[in-house]
């Protein structure tokens, strides 16, 4: 396994975003459960226990990640592309609130919803970057070079 040794701007960033995704999955299980479950997509909100559900899962992934990212530097390379992966499949909630018009963090106009899905990008690429994830995929794909 080829560790790929980062900049010191990038092992900043990773470790900030572990700080982040710590504190994101704490909050899921915590303080601001509530505000997650509204996020959760309408198709997933088949009851209150599956909403529930949905964001604690999501919450004890997130806390995983936050480790991840702060302590597993040799596998940083696959946490970052996992990272992404999750980003882009949590998408669909940032999505579903800007739709529904959901008021959740304090996202309380459809402005501010549309504003927030152009940050979702924005996360994969820091994941992807910030861990040299980018490199892995190079390199096991050979149409991208």
């Amino acid at each position: 396994m080829k560790n790929y040794p980062t900049s010191v701007s990038q092992t900043l960033t990773r470790f900030v975003l572990g700080l982040f995704m710590l504190f994101a999955g704490i909050s899921h299980l915590t303080f601001m459960r509530s505000e997650f479950q509204a996020q959760v997509p309408q198709w997933l909100q088949k009851t209150a226990a599956m909403s529930d559900a949905v964001v604690l899962v999501s919450g004890v992934v997130e806390i995983i990640f936050g480790l991840a990212l702060l302590f597993l530097g040799r596998y940083k390379a696959y946490v970052g592309i996992a990272l992404a992966l999750f980003y882009i499949i949590i998408f669909p909630g940032n999505i579903s609130q800007y739709i529904n018009g959901v008021d959740a963090f304090g996202l309380d106009t459809d402005l501010k919803r549309l504003i927030r899905l152009f940050f979702q990008p924005i996360l994969v690429i820091l994941a992807l970057w910030s861990t040299k994830g980018y490199n892995l995929l190079k390199k096991q794909n050979k149409y991208w070079k």
